[in-house]
């Protein structure tokens, strides 16, 4: 197992330092109504390298989402809800400039927060730009639709806002995920009361903060807080008429409780143990590296990591061995260095859920790689894991059945296609899934027999706002990006024009 070359004085020095480049000169609070509220008990905001807080950011409640619900309402009906196509077109992409101006900043607090290394949290923030440019271009091509009913009726459809809508998004891609729920339902129209993570949520205030100036104020309200208290006054709103939540499945049934009791629609994402079937033709070069960039990529803190490898028994040993040597490559270290690939889990209470996951599997199952915390003394204050994989384990087994979220890998073995497909679908999940194989007829064929709403084929992503993301079972329902989001942040209204016979 790698390791960064550097001691814990000179790491925990520099991310002071970084600290207070990062917050220099900004007041990290709730955004409502196009102003900053930095007033109330504030929570430190910790670094995962170091166990320190970066800065402490002002606590909201549910009297703060009672003033941004009805500030967005006032700016909804104050005029956002005539602004053209064109305008909302224009406003997103004057903000995508604005945050492609400050990829740097972002980039870096995101790094701290979430303890990402810099090149993969760099490469969120250009995709959370990327998405919201999508959808400043897609939502210029939306059209209705004429229904040849009759030639004395001229039916058609059209689409409309729903007015004041609530977003919920996750600590694991901060500002990509704001993105992925902001930019569809600002270009539909809507304006937006979004709760980040307490954990991670100053990229996402700072996002919003530079949106001063180019959304009237009301139209995008960012409000940091617990999810109790927060996240709740949010979803049971009665005046947000639409909720979109990311998170854990158990939080996710709660959010659907709340939304049902007022008959708000939900669009929910949530979470995976999602299968990669390495069938017995795979590139195993290609493969390989492609099931461990799906489990190990961002600490394993992603809901559609590749955490269950299913291999063909006929090259089971070689795959394995080849993994466990990919798993051992990755460099554990401080996530502000280019080379380090792999940083610490984002919380403590995070940390400890892994590691008592991992204490579980090596009950159960037989650990091949990993299963501790590194020997570097440098990296001894954060939150760190070895790359963990275990073998000869089953659908019955802890490890092998519950959402980890952590660098944790499991490889089961098949003998034919059918125990391949009964062993991925075997699951409360299904979100993403993975095929390795260099025959096309057995990925259309897999393809279509997995029960999940991503299937990736002998890579890991990417993950692209032109399509739809989301997944089946209590992974959720509805779509986050593609076009689809646009139709999720809609309502769909028909239009009856009962045409007499002209007159002259």
């Amino acid at each position: 197992m790698g390791s960064s070359e550097a001691d814990s004085s000179t790491i925990a020095d520099r991310h002071r330092s970084k600290h207070r480049e990062a917050t220099a000169d900004i007041e990290f609070g709730a955004w409502i109504d196009g102003e900053r509220r930095t007033d109330g008990p504030k929570r430190g905001v910790e670094d995962p390298v170091i166990g320190e807080s970066i800065v402490g950011v002002p606590q909201c409640d549910a009297g703060d989402v009672d003033d941004a619900v009805d500030a967005a309402w006032d700016a909804f009906e104050g005029g956002w809800d005539g602004a053209s196509v064109r305008d909302r077109s224009k406003r997103l992409f004057e903000w995508a400039d604005a945050l492609a101006d400050h990829v740097e900043e972002l980039t870096l607090l995101e790094c701290l927060d979430c303890g990402k290394p810099i090149s993969q949290a760099r490469g969120e923030v250009e995709g959370a730009i990327d998405t919201l440019e999508f959808y400043a271009s897609a939502v210029r091509a939306q059209r209705g639709s004429e229904v040849p009913a009759g030639d004395d009726l001229h039916l058609y459809t059209k689409q409309e806002p729903y007015g004041v809508v609530g977003q919920i998004v996750p600590w694991n891609y901060p500002l990509w995920a704001a993105a992925w729920k902001l930019g569809p339902a600002l270009a539909a129209g809507n304006a937006c009361v979004l709760k980040p993570a307490g954990d991670t949520p100053l990229s996402t205030i700072r996002a919003a903060q530079l949106s001063e100036g180019i959304f009237p104020g009301g139209v995008l309200n960012v409000l940091p807080g617990s999810g109790s208290e927060v996240g709740q006054a949010v979803a049971g709103h009665d005046d947000v008429r639409k909720i979109s939540f990311t998170g854990s499945t158990g939080v996710g049934s709660g959010v659907m409780h709340a939304a049902a009791d007022r008959v708000a629609p939900v669009t929910l994402e949530l979470g995976g143990k999602s299968p990669f079937v390495v069938f017995p033709d795979a590139d195993l070069d290609t493969v390989v590296q492609s099931v461990a960039d799906g489990i190990f990529y961002s600490t394993g803190e992603i809901c559609d990591a590749f955490s269950r490898a299913l291999v063909h028994e006929s090259i089971a040993d070689e795959f394995t061995e080849r993994f466990v040597e990919a798993a051992e490559s990755y460099v554990l270290g401080d996530p502000l260095e280019e080379e380090t690939t792999m940083g610490p889990l984002t919380s403590a209470s995070q940390f400890e859920t892994v590691t008592e996951y991992i204490e579980t599997g090596k009950q159960e199952a037989e650990l091949l790689c990993g299963g501790g915390t590194p020997d570097d003394p440098a990296l001894a204050g954060g939150h760190y894991v070895e790359p963990t994989v275990f073998g000869g384990v089953t659908n019955d087994t802890t490890v092998g059945s519950e959402e980890i979220f952590g660098p944790v890998q499991t490889i089961q073995t098949f003998e034919t296609y059918d125990e391949a497909i009964e062993l991925a679908n075997d699951t409360q999940y299904g979100l993403a899934s993975g095929i390795g194989t260099e025959s096309t007829s057995l990925v259309h064929q897999t393809a279509d027999d997995l029960d999940a709403g991503l299937v990736y084929v002998n890579e890991y992503g990417p993950i692209m706002p032109d399509a739809p993301y989301g997944g089946f079972k209590q992974s959720g329902f509805g779509k986050d990006l593609g076009l689809e989001a646009l139709d999720h942040y809609q309502r769909q209204k028909s239009v009856y024009v009962n045409l007499d016979e002209p007159e002259l």
